[in-house]
């Protein structure tokens, strides 16, 4: 089977940004780990060789087991008898496989026993996992959980969980209940101290657990007596080993089927406060969120990729007419383009990615010592940035995911819709990419104020500032066109100063908004690589497309008419 890394260039493309040089040096502390830790980089060279070995090993588990696996963990799944959850047998074997390469706690500090990598080269991984099974990243990719016990938990608690999560113990978020969805502030798990004890409890429900039946659970519940919003929530810690939470069922899904995703049923189940009491929503969760939102990003570009090497696969294998398919007008298109948009999508995660690494980084050092006035300054533009390109990128990643599954489909045909043909379960793993973790439409919600307040204009701006080649000079000139027509958009729905008509338009506004980004994005590989050309040019072509589309439809829109769309 082929190596996962390695048989794609992109990733090591990205790997090697210039960022990443500053990104390192912070997160290594200028590497002073080497005289008491021999697996600690020495220098940069040493920590990006590192990461490259590291990558190549998930790879091939990727093409070696992971993908293999796939189909039989789709179509076993897994099962729930006396509130324990049972895994494929595939399934199995994947944990198996990742926990003996030590590829939990990828990136956590190494007196955890973790590798102490940065974000990048841990979403990376996780681009890769979800290639091979989108399904099982939903596992692997739950020790994302361990940052935010890492950033909130209390030294003990660091000192207890951590290094089980590094040896291969298995993490969940318990958020959502049957009656709170998408509006955390109306959870009511109970959580009850008991002064005799010492400790918490935590009576009620959960539902749409992901993985539910892990070792170490994260739980927003109700701590506050008589509080009904955010303000009376807070964050736990519950260890399996305690006991007193059943799985009551597994729910049937469209898709992801590997990954469990259970009902829970919490019984007086002991549990530890996770930093401080109030905070659980307000902080903790919004916290949590952003970084289960670049690993859905991560999984989001994974299946773009499967889904447009799916696609490509059979268009050349397939012959009608004569000739294989790809040589048809309407295949090459839907071919270009599909490779465009998971281009596109990566290019938005690794930069969204370095964003989140460059201002978690000296989050981090700030525990340490006092950021100098320099390093603030530095802190506050990388968090801004992570704090708009998170939810733009999650919800056009997870949407062009959907586009790729659904031309995968398209290009097979008929076959596409038969469960012989892999591109059939991709299409059902992506389609909950943009529901959870926050649909689209909220990422909508989180990106909006990024426009009307000028953040992504002023990113666009930085990119349209870099010295690019003269023979791209043609496609910048678009770029900048499509700026100057996105900037207009946001001045005209603003000045209407009606805040429903700002809601109404503001998906065009954030997606004509992403079109300019990601296009520069595309723009700047082609600068430092030719092989990103293609994908550059049919991808400004298809935004300059989307953006004029926009234009037209916020330019002659009459106002009086939004009544029309209401109930």
């Amino acid at each position: 089977m082929a190596n996962f890394y390695l048989d794609n260039p992109s990733m090591k493309h990205h790997l090697h940004h210039p960022l990443m040089k500053r990104i390192v040096e912070l997160k290594e502390r200028n590497y002073r780990d080497k005289d008491t830790c021999d697996y600690a980089p020495i220098d940069f060279e040493d920590a990006m060789d590192s990461y490259e070995k590291v990558l190549e090993i998930v790879g091939e588990i990727c093409g070696d087991i992971i993908a293999p696996n796939a189909e039989s963990v789709d179509h076993e799944g897994p099962s729930v008898k006396d509130g324990r959850v049972t895994y494929a047998a595939g399934t199995k074997q994947n944990l198996d496989a990742v926990v003996k390469a030590g590829l939990m706690g990828v990136a956590m500090p190494r007196r955890y026993n973790g590798l102490n990598f940065p974000i990048v080269p841990y979403i990376m991984a996780a681009d890769l996992v979800s290639r091979a099974d989108a399904g099982f990243e939903n596992l692997w990719g739950l020790q994302d959980c361990a940052e935010t016990l890492y950033e909130f938990g209390n030294e003990e608690q660091r000192q207890k969980y951590i290094p089980r999560i590094c040896a291969g113990e298995t993490m969940s978020m318990d958020l959502t209940e049957p009656d709170a969805g998408s509006d955390l502030q109306s959870v009511m798990l109970k959580a009850t101290y008991s002064e005799k004890d010492g400790c918490w409890y935590l009576n009620g429900v959960k539902r749409f657990i992901t993985n539910g039946d892990s070792d170490i659970h994260l739980v927003l519940a109700r701590s506050e007596d008589g509080t009904k919003d955010g303000r009376g929530l807070s964050m736990f810690i519950y260890d399996k080993k305690n006991g007193g939470v059943d799985v009551r069922r597994i729910e049937n899904k469209m898709g992801i089927k590997g990954s469990p995703t259970c009902e829970l049923v919490y019984k007086n189940a002991k549990a530890e406060l996770c930093g401080d009491r109030k905070l659980g929503l307000i902080k903790y969760v919004m916290a949590l969120m952003n970084g289960a939102r670049l690993g859905i990003m991560a999984q989001a570009v994974g299946i773009s990729e499967a889904a447009y090497r799916e696609g490509l696969a059979y268009a050349k294998d397939r012959k009608q007419f004569g000739k294989a398919i790809i040589e048809f007008p309407a295949v090459y298109e839907m071919i270009a383009l599909m490779r465009a948009k998971a281009d596109a999508s990566r290019s938005m995660l690794y930069e969204t990615a370095r964003f989140v690494d460059m201002y978690k980084a000296m989050e981090d050092v700030a525990k340490e010592r006092k950021l100098t006035p320099e390093e603030r300054t530095e802190y506050k533009y990388y968090s801004k940035l992570a704090d708009a390109f998170t939810p733009m990128g999650k919800g056009m990643t997870t949407e062009y995911a959907n586009q790729n599954a659904y031309d995968a489909i398209q290009i097979h045909g008929g076959s596409g819709f038969m469960k012989d043909y892999a591109c059939e379960r991709i299409y059902r793993d992506a389609r909950i990419t943009n529901i959870y973790e926050g649909t689209t439409q909220l990422q909508v919600v989180a990106a909006i104020r990024h426009v009307t307040t000028g953040t992504y204009l002023s990113r666009i701006r930085e990119y349209e500032a870099i010295n690019y080649k003269p023979e791209l000079g043609d496609l910048k000139k678009k770029l900048m066109a499509m700026t100057e027509t996105y900037e207009k958009l946001v001045a005209m729905v603003l000045e209407t100063k009606d805040n429903e008509y700002l809601d109404f338009q503001a998906r065009r506004l954030v997606e004509a908004g992403a079109h300019c980004v990601m296009g520069y994005l595309l723009l700047q590989d082609a600068n430092v690589d030719e092989t990103y050309r293609r994908s550059a040019e049919v991808y400004i072509n298809y935004g300059q497309a989307e953006v004029n589309k926009i234009n037209g439809y916020i330019s002659s829109f009459d106002m009086e008419d939004l009544g029309y769309y209401k109930q």
